[in-house]
């Protein structure tokens, strides 16, 4: 992640001014790598979060609500004993080092004032939260390290605390200009200037390595570049910007990211804070959903390829009663020759007259059975092949309509854009019986989302449903019945509405309609997609159907391409 040397370091300024003179009111440990902060500060409540976490770590002020253990971990124990009620002296950055120092003000358990210090290290898969006091020794730490690591930093109480062994590359605001115009002379040109830059400096990010070698072109400009860069950033010149792509938070610097063009947004924030909470706020929502819906949707494979492994089996034993007429023919043949047939026979040579040409066949029998038998055997058994083909011919239809259900619930899973849209597909299943309601209670109680709206280049709405209850929503309630239906021809995906307010659209409203429809189905992505449309007049919900499940006719099929783009630029109030 990008929290840089840099970027902290301008954390670290705005954390000084909110946090020194605060007093600790609370400490809590909602995960086992975070710890969450409350204090009094110049007349402000505030929260501070600190993280350990592999990919997550870092330091800043929050908003976001947490659910705390029923029991606090031992930690989080001994945290509260020895910060609660400290004060904050200061707040500070080892020169480059991706770290934070806290250093707090309190009494030891004799009452006599002490100085601590709460080190975060944010340091990628090593990163740690050390308690020092004022010896230097560890009173503990979130991550205890014996053998195994460096010998030198064994991370146990009562150790010695050491910083993390220092860069041997030089700091890049550290540099004089004439040591970074020698470093530049000396690079390997065939060497991207990105991956130069990484390599040669400490205290940058990938991502501000790739946008000054953007903004430099090459080599030849680098030197100007790096000079009024390093200008910029000593003289405290940096802000708090966050990339946005598709709408959600993909990174974040301390300086203006213009290397993506107009693939992504890069808005400024509030404080360095406000975007560190934001952004991780954000991505651990996302990744919950993701969570979600892929349980969800594990849920839904596993109930659709057991059905499929149903029906095949199902129409395996249908088409095996399919030859229950070879079994009718064998009897009226028995019949037909009884006078050829003495008990104890264990089969029948005849001509079989339902053959035009009469060819001899050879019939078995069961010799304890006589020959009247034997016929009636065979008619019992043409009567129970004939039932069960009624019986499964009823089943697999079902069965069918079963599977191709849970494929378009596939299909709005995959196009889920949000957790609440997940939670509908849900409770959709539940009010259909497909997965049970865990928590036992009324999932049909909470209120649905509202269909996705797009307005087109024309001015007419457009209305996509998020699941399959919405789907007949949208059909059988919602839409007029001059407005037009769309839906990509015998593709799962969503039904699609456009508004007409009683008059004939035009045809670009039509085609992206369609565009619309073909983004939100199994076909997004394709080059030619089949996508129907008629008037909702002549769209029809069968009785007893699933949710989803209609039938139209009068219809009239476009062929369009899949452009997320235009999908993006037509969603209303994006």
């Amino acid at each position: 992640m990008p929290l840089d040397a840099i970027c902290l370091s301008a954390l670290t300024s705005e954390l000084g001014e909110k946090l020194t003179g605060g007093r600790i009111d609370k400490v809590q440990q909602p995960e086992r790598d975070m710890l969450l902060i409350s204090l009094r500060s110049k007349g402000e409540n505030l929260r501070l979060l600190i993280s350990a976490g592999t990919g997550s770590a870092r330091v800043h002020l929050t908003k976001a609500s947490f659910e705390n253990p029923a029991e606090p971990p031992m930690f989080c124990m001994l945290m509260r004993k020895h910060l609660v009620g400290a004060r904050i002296a200061s707040v500070s950055q080892p020169e480059g080092e991706r770290m934070l120092c806290i250093e707090l003000d309190s009494r030891d358990e004799l009452g006599f004032e002490t100085r601590k210090k709460l080190i975060a290290e944010l340091i990628g898969r090593s990163s740690n939260l050390i308690l020092v006091d004022a010896e230097g020794r560890i009173t503990d730490c979130m991550r205890r390290m014996d053998f195994g690591g460096d010998a030198l930093r064994r991370m146990l109480p009562g150790m010695i605390y050491r910083m993390p062994p220092a860069q041997t590359k030089p700091q890049i605001l550290k540099t004089n200009p004439e040591l970074r115009r020698a470093l530049i002379a000396s690079a390997d040109r065939d060497k991207p200037v990105d991956k130069w830059l990484l390599d040669s400096f400490a205290g940058l990010s990938p991502l501000v390595c790739r946008e000054l070698a953007y903004r430099s072109g090459g080599y030849e400009m680098l030197p100007e570049l790096l000079d009024a860069f390093c200008e910029s950033v000593n003289a405290g010149e940096m802000r708090p910007y966050m990339l946005f792509s598709d709408g959600k938070p993909a990174d974040f610097s301390f300086m203006k990211i213009s290397q993506y063009g107009e693939a992504m947004d890069c808005e400024e924030q509030e404080s360095f804070s406000a975007l560190l909470d934001r952004f991780y706020s954000e991505r651990d929502r996302l990744e919950q959903q993701r969570r979600r819906s892929h349980d969800l949707t594990k849920t839904v494979r596993t109930m659709r390829d057991r059905q499929q492994r149903k029906l095949a089996a199902q129409l395996e034993e249908l088409r095996r009663a399919d030859d229950r007429e070879a079994l009718r023919r064998r009897a009226e043949l028995i019949k037909a020759n009884l006078y050829r047939i003495s008990r104890g026979d264990r089969s029948l040579e005849c001509e079989d007259y339902y053959e035009p040409d009469c060819p001899t066949v050879r019939i078995e029998l069961d010799p304890l059975k006589t020959p009247q038998q034997n016929a009636a055997a065979l008619f019992k058994e043409y009567s129970k092949m004939k039932a069960a083909q009624e019986h499964l011919t009823k089943l697999t239809a079902e069965g069918e309509k079963q599977l191709d259900y849970l494929n378009s619930v596939l299909e709005l899973l995959e196009s889920a854009e949000s957790e609440k849209d997940v939670s509908d597909i849900r409770r959709e299943l539940i009010a259909t019986g497909f997965i049970k309601n865990k928590k036992n209670v009324k999932a049909d109680k909470a209120k649905a989302q509202a269909p996705l709206r797009f307005v087109t280049d024309d001015g007419l709405e457009v209305l996509v449903g998020r699941s399959n209850i919405q789907n007949d929503e949208l059909t059988t309630k919602l839409g007029r019945r001059t407005d037009y239906w769309l839906h990509t021809q015998k593709i799962h995906g969503s039904h699609v509405i456009l508004r007409c307010e009683g008059v004939e659209p035009p045809e670009r409203s039509i085609e992206q309609a369609a565009v619309i429809a073909a983004h939100y189905s199994q076909g997004r992505g394709g080059a030619k997609i089949p996508v129907d449309y008629t008037m909702l007049r002549f769209v029809k919900k069968p009785s007893g159907a699933l949710p989803g499940k209609v039938i139209y006719t009068d219809y009239k099929t476009l062929n369009v391409q899949s452009d997320a783009e235009l999908v993006n630029r037509l969603r209303k109030g994006k």
